[in-house]
């Protein structure tokens, strides 16, 4: 790490009446937040570390690595640099600061501090920084050349060359998945929220990373690592497996790119292939669960054996006023249509009842004239998954389902069990707890048109009105 340091004395010292003021009035170190004083670039040449603005990352929380309070003390006008390779993942840093004095907080170790973000990738050199590790071509490739193939694909961007990229597959327990895993650690912890180390010993443990080869300035083929998925076998009895998708990430400068969306279906693949299960995701963020939705809907639009369910939910739906009938039906497909994409497609039932909204929605074309009927449903779907049985309708309740007679006779009777969780802790004032269902009805609305859009666009509208 680089520090420098610009110690600026303007009293005079044989003036003690001037010092001694100026220590009277010398308050307590309030300190400064880590996020206030700490840049981090992703680089990939010399000319990008010189004029790195365009490759700023934004931590989801640095202030965690400092203190309790996540503050520095004990510099004045302290900034610090952060260079990141996109070729090894090594990193270095530049300290600078006016000056450092103990002002009752003591003063903050900065080298450890960031050792505990970037453990031994953190480079000393600024030198060895730009001469070897921005340039190490080997990195990369050396540590992905056991790894198997799965996939490749040409990808062609507005503001770039095409480029071919592929996903390459490592398994945990051996040293070359290690090596590629300590290396981007860093960037995981720092931009994946929540996200904490896997255990890379585990052999259950996957990585499918997603590599990018492309040719430098000096005629040398780079392997640029864009982006990664981690992911864990579960055994699942009697004989069988389960993929959970436990981390995920693309790297900033290659977001928004549709290689996230690439990985998923990757990994969809090696679902079906290996016939495996199922493939389900752990805790996914909002942003990953909108791309795995839009993937998984376009799935399900394909796939023939639900259409026709997806077809009467929709003409129920059609059919008249839903606020005129006793209560608004949840219309969730049979047990059978669920186990038929389980099987077939690899979708658990939870990802499927969020996909099949999506569907109904595709469906009722025109929307606005059948807008009101879908809020209503989804509001009682929502109700359900909220409260379950203290939504008014505890003991033994009808749902109706779809089937292939007649829909007066279509119902599941079953009795609410008394260990049911409740997914959101509600108000109890009767009112509020409306206005949060209400709210929350409205959200889910909002994000399947959002996913709906985007399936639509992408496929084509034609192929949406021939499902």
């Amino acid at each position: 790490m680089g520090q420098k340091q610009k110690l600026i004395l303007q009293s005079d010292p044989n003036d003690e009446t001037k010092k001694r003021r100026r220590v009277g009035f010398s308050g307590i170190d309030a300190g400064i937040e880590a996020k206030d004083c700490i840049r981090i670039f992703l680089v990939s040449s010399k000319e990008e570390f010189d004029a790195p603005a365009n490759f700023l990352i934004n931590p989801v929380d640095l202030n965690s690595y400092f203190d309790d309070d996540g503050k520095i003390y004990g510099y004045e006008d302290l900034k610090i640099t952060i260079w990141v390779s996109r070729i090894s993942f090594y990193a270095y840093a530049d300290i600078a600061f006016k000056s450092s004095s103990d002002r009752g907080k003591g003063i903050t170790d900065l080298k450890v501090a960031l050792q505990a973000i970037f453990a031994e990738t953190l480079v000393d050199s600024k030198d060895e920084f730009l001469q070897k590790y921005l340039v190490d071509n080997d990195f990369v490739r050396t540590n992905v050349s056991s790894g198997e193939v799965l996939k490749q694909k040409a990808f062609k961007h507005a503001d770039s060359d095409a480029s071919n990229v592929e996903v390459v597959r490592l398994v945990a327990g051996n040293m070359a998945t290690g090596q590629i895993y300590s290396h981007i650690i860093p960037l995981i912890l720092l931009l994946v929220d929540g996200s904490s180390p896997i255990d890379v010993t585990d052999p259950q443990w996957e990585l499918y990373v997603l590599i990018q080869k492309k040719t430098d300035q000096q005629g040398e083929i780079q392997n640029l690592l864009l982006g990664f998925t981690a992911v864990y076998r579960f055994y699942h009895y009697p004989n069988d497996s389960r993929l959970r998708l436990g981390q995920i990430l693309v790297l900033p400068p290659y977001q928004h790119k549709g290689y996230g969306r690439f990985l998923i279906e990757v990994l969809n693949d090696v679902a079906i292939t290996e016939n495996v299960f199922d493939l389900t995701v752990e805790e996914p963020l909002d942003n990953l669960q909108h791309v795995r939705s839009c993937v998984d809907t376009q799935r399900l639009l394909r796939f023939e054996p639900i259409q026709h369910l997806v077809t009467k939910a929709v003409s129920f739906l059609k059919d008249g006023k839903l606020s005129k009938k006793t209560h608004s039906p949840r219309l969730t497909p049979p047990p059978s249509a669920v186990e038929e994409v389980r099987k077939n497609l690899k979708i658990n039932k939870t990802q499927f009842l969020k996909c099949w909204e999506v569907l109904i929605y595709i469906g009722l074309n025109p929307i606005d004239k059948y807008m009101d009927n879908f809020v209503s449903v989804i509001s009682e779907r929502v109700k359900y998954d909220i409260l379950g049985k203290d939504s008014g309708t505890s003991g033994k309740q009808l749902i109706e389902v779809l089937s292939d007679v007649s829909q007066e006779t279509s119902f599941v009777m079953f009795k609410s069990g008394a260990g049911e969780d409740i997914a959101v802790q509600m108000d109890d004032n009767q009112t509020n707890q409306e206005e949060q269902l209400q709210k929350l009805a409205q959200d889910r609305v909002i994000e399947i048109q959002l996913i709906a859009k985007k399936v639509t666009s992408h496929i084509g509208t034609s192929e949406v009105a021939a499902n």
